[in-house]
């Protein structure tokens, strides 16, 4: 299994949010704190009407104060519940929402790189994360 100490986690995460972050339009919310990719994970499983375990879990723990620390504890929540691929998979249906938080060079506008990523993503799931959470 796949541990916190493993430095390919940690490769790993970076470069999952490095893919969520590249070309992410900036937002902000209404007090102006700068919204991340935490936000649109939200959004995109809302809008879905999915309610998730892991945007539940990590709303619940008080010490996460930005959207960057909630994101990163969603990955993480993900990655050990095997569940990182069908979430972003659900996220990156709409086109219209994609349009909404990324810029044209964003790799999910992409359809075949796109299907790249979710096709990478779904072979973790194979994978078992023993992450403290």
């Amino acid at each position: 299994p796949v541990t916190d100490g493993s430095r390919e986690l940690h490769s790993l995460c970076a470069q999952l949010e490095f893919l969520l972050q590249f070309d992410l339009k900036e937002k902000r919310s209404f007090f102006g704190q700068r919204k991340d990719y935490w936000d649109f994970l939200c959004q995109g499983l809302a809008r879905r009407r999915q309610e998730h375990e892991g945007i539940r879990f990590v709303t619940s723990l008080d010490k996460l104060k930005t959207p960057v620390g909630r994101g990163r504890a969603f990955l993480r929540y993900c990655l050990v519940h095997r569940q990182l691929a069908e979430s972003l998979q659900l996220c990156l249906l709409d086109p219209e929402s994609l349009c909404e938080w990324y810029y044209a060079r964003s790799p999910f506008l992409s359809p075949q790189r796109r299907a790249e990523i979710l096709g990478s993503l779904y072979e973790l799931n194979s994978i078992t994360f023993h992450l403290a959470l």
